[in-house]
């Protein structure tokens, strides 16, 4: 049995669905026959119907483990919508989360939504003072938060609702669920009223604020219901599918995987923390088919000491940063399916998309090749999702015009910025109209990033603009350097950032993370490793790529979803 705790848990009473239970919202008067406004709440309340007693989220590695089935959840989910109508929860209202992965968070990203209002979740790594910014902000009208960070919220002047994450009676957030469903007075689903108007908000979620206050990007239900299907199907998810949770739900909504679980009528499993034995006894006996994880997270993966070859496929989703052919090459050996994924929650720190929008569609001719050969064309950005339009790679321009945005050729070679319109694409920066019309110029979402377009039409992405290393008149791609240098057998992870040189202007530096079995090898002599990470580059890269400098450090900086924080290394490189 994948849950062998799941014989002598027990809902509360108030959990558990009414006999004959109908799982439909009352229907907004007025729409004509034939439109359905789009929400991605319908997901879990048509798992609900069809596969009531399917287990869809279990939380097994905590002291009190939990496990809800369909049937049981959406009840759970409308006792919330209920509890927050309680509460004072108007159409439009923020309704703020503050929680690691586990069911409280889950409960959020669908209950909120029943109340029409807006989820904003909050990352759990941020400072008070962030979080009291974001909190006054957004507006948030009602915070919900996990009991391990009450202290983010202390002095709050809006209602607090904290969970122990037990899921038992007594617990305060099952006490505010329990009245939920007294409030409702049984009137069900069909007392709750669904939203009219798909383009509303359905998240509000904020930027880290590396570089200045956070802002925050609102999310529609249509764009969440479209990019959640997407999801599901560019990953080929299921009901037979079990996704766990490593990506932070908290980070973008989870990429909207919160909706693509319940689209595909999946299982998930919520873990609080990223530990790899957790990850990997749930990999190799927990059926899990699913997971999302930044390259770092990945590296970490497959060079765990609990790391095996699995007998059955595992999707990775891989984004945060683009994945070098060699960790692809070593997901695979683990029998381990890459499917690498593009969006602007990943690649940079604005959410300025819903997740991923673009993916590498694998070809039947890459089986052909080499596994070298084939890793390195896995490792492109590929093409635009189902639901999306497509990814462009256009020339930069300054010109607030659609003429302005000239395509390169698509040659592999000549250098653009990555830019995308349509439905996986923010509505706007909350509360910041100048900041909309600045990334909306040309009636296109501009990214930063810089890519080259195939002739097959996939994107391949260069560098973000900001990391462009320029040495002597030439543009060399830091994530290029990185791709080659991670071939080097010693190399664990690899970060590259420009450095000022007399001569050239720039040289690039890498700060390597040595792998185990090397660092005692390398010990007391770092300045051999680096002249022998030189030699290995001057065979791969053209010389104004090649490391100038090179250094060896214990660990890299990172955000809470494992993407290297490449500010933090050039803050270290401007005062050297």
């Amino acid at each position: 049995m994948a849950f062998p705790g799941i014989i002598s848990f027990s809902p509360t009473p108030e959990s558990v669905p009414p006999p004959n239970a109908l799982y439909r919202l009352k229907p907004p008067e007025g729409l004509p026959v034939h439109i359905h406004p789009l929400n991605p709440l319908d997901f879990v309340l048509r798992a609900a119907q069809i596969y009531p007693d399917k287990i869809a989220l279990a939380h097994p590695d905590v002291e009190r483990p939990v496990y809800y089935t369909y049937a049981v959840w959406a009840q759970r989910i409308q006792n919330l919508a209920y509890a927050l109508i309680q509460a004072g929860i108007r159409p439009g209202d923020r309704v703020a989360v503050i929680a690691p992965n586990c069911p409280l968070i889950a409960d959020i990203h669908h209950g909120v939504l029943a109340a029409r209002a807006i989820v904003t979740p909050i990352n759990i790594r941020l400072t008070k003072p962030e979080v009291d910014y974001i909190l006054n902000h957004s507006v948030s009208k009602i915070i919900l938060v996990d009991h391990e960070y009450t202290h983010l919220v202390k002095g709050s002047k809006v209602p607090v609702i904290v969970s122990q994450d037990t899921g038992r009676a007594g617990d305060p957030y099952e006490e505010f669920l329990s009245s939920g469903r007294r409030f409702s007075q049984e009137k069900g689903w069909h007392g709750l009223e669904a939203e009219a108007n798909e383009d509303v908000g359905a998240c509000l979620c904020y930027t880290s604020g590396t570089t200045g206050r956070p802002k925050g990007v609102i999310t529609t239900l249509r764009s969440s219901y479209l990019a959640a299907i997407a999801n599901a199907f560019e990953t080929r998810m299921n009901p037979e599918s079990t996704y766990l949770w490593i990506l932070p739900m908290f980070h973008a909504a989870g990429w909207t995987y919160p909706w693509a679980i319940t689209f595909a009528f999946a299982c998930q499993i919520t873990l609080r923390t990223v530990s790899y034995p957790h990850i990997w006894n749930h990999l190799l006996n927990s059926n899990v088919s699913h997971y999302c994880g930044a390259p770092t997270v990945q590296i970490g993966l497959v060079n765990a000491p609990e790391a095996k070859t699995l007998d059955r496929p595992v999707f990775a989703i891989i984004a945060g940063s683009a994945p070098t052919a060699h960790l692809i090459g070593e997901l695979e050996k683990r029998g381990i399916q890459s499917v690498h994924v593009y969006g602007l929650t990943i690649y940079t720190r604005t959410f300025k998309t819903l997740g991923p929008f673009t993916r590498n569609y694998f070809q039947p001719s890459w089986r052909l090749l080499s596994h070298n050969e084939r890793s390195k064309l896995c490792a492109r950005q590929g093409h635009s999702f189902a639901t999306a339009q497509q990814a462009r790679v256009v020339y930069t321009a300054e010109e607030d015009s659609v003429n302005a945005l000239r395509d390169v050729p698509k040659d592999g070679k000549t250098i653009g910025e990555v830019i995308t319109r349509g439905n996986i694409v923010m509505k706007e920066y909350f509360r910041d109209p100048d900041a909309t019309r600045k990334a909306f110029q040309g009636h296109h979402f501009h990214s930063g990033d810089l890519a080259v377009w195939y002739p097959d039409g996939s994107i391949g992405i260069v560098d973000r603009s900001k990391d462009i290393i320029i040495s002597g008149g030439e543009n060399a791609s830091s994530v290029a350097i990185e791709q080659e240098l991670a071939e080097h057998e010693d190399v664990l992870e690899v970060s590259v950032v420009a450095r000022p040189h007399p001569k050239w202007g720039e040289r690039p530096m890498a700060f390597v993370v040595l792998r185990e079995e090397a660092i005692r090898r390398w010990a007391m002599k770092h300045n051999k490793f680096a002249e022998d990470l030189k030699r290995h580059a001057k065979g791969r890269l053209p010389g104004f790529a090649c490391p100038e400098w090179v250094e060896v450090v214990p660990e890299l900086p990172k955000t809470s979803t494992g993407k290297i924080l490449k500010t933090q290394l050039r803050q270290y490189v401007a005062k050297l």
